[in-house]
């Protein structure tokens, strides 16, 4: 699943700022032209973010900074975000329904795919925080070890989202039991 950046020209709705243009594309963020505040930088993860109105999207990002350029080749090239991994068949099109508690609350509707990218760009950056860890000039071999450990509880307590993950050898592994 590759995700598609918004493209200048696109519409948004920021739930602090209100309604707003997209007029610029950077690598994690997005410069967007608000009604009641002029020109903000948000960043295009965050959840506070929505798009109304997509325009001129393209899965790579527009820049005419060569530093940038320079900086999204190595990122392709080193960055291991780039694995496609595919949502399993049954969720396809789906929609993750959160309801609240409270029945006068109404519930939050997001797309299983929008979820599942998320949960996939988590999983990329736990193993490159792995990587990091196995790399560091500084820490001792213990404190990588416990590190690590810790890096492996984490994914266990992801394992409940395996059920999205089309093909096992995606899904999220913690701690083996001593029976295993």
């Amino acid at each position: 699943m590759e995700e598609l950046t918004l493209g200048v020209g696109s519409r948004v709705q920021h739930a602090h700022f209100g309604p707003g243009v997209i007029v610029g594309v950077k690598y994690a963020q997005y410069r967007v032209t608000f009604m009641d505040h002029g020109i903000k930088m948000v960043d295009k993860t965050d959840p506070l973010f929505e798009v109304l109105v997509a325009e001129n999207q393209t899965p790579e990002v527009e820049t005419a900074s060569d530093l940038e350029t320079s900086l999204l080749k190595i990122l392709r090239l080193w960055g291991g975000v780039t694995e496609v991994v595919p949502l399993g068949d049954r969720w396809r099109n789906g929609t993750l329904i959160l309801q609240p508690g409270d029945a006068a609350l109404k519930p939050k509707e997001l797309p299983i795919d929008t979820f599942f990218h998320k949960i996939v760009m988590l999983r990329d950056r736990l193993r490159v925080l792995e990587q990091n860890i196995n790399s560091h000039k500084v820490l001792t071999d213990e404190e990588k070890v416990n590190m690590q450990q810790y890096i492996t509880r984490i994914y266990g307590s992801l394992t409940t989202f395996n059920v999205l993950f089309r093909d096992k050898e995606h899904w999220f592994t913690g701690e083996k039991s001593g029976n295993d």
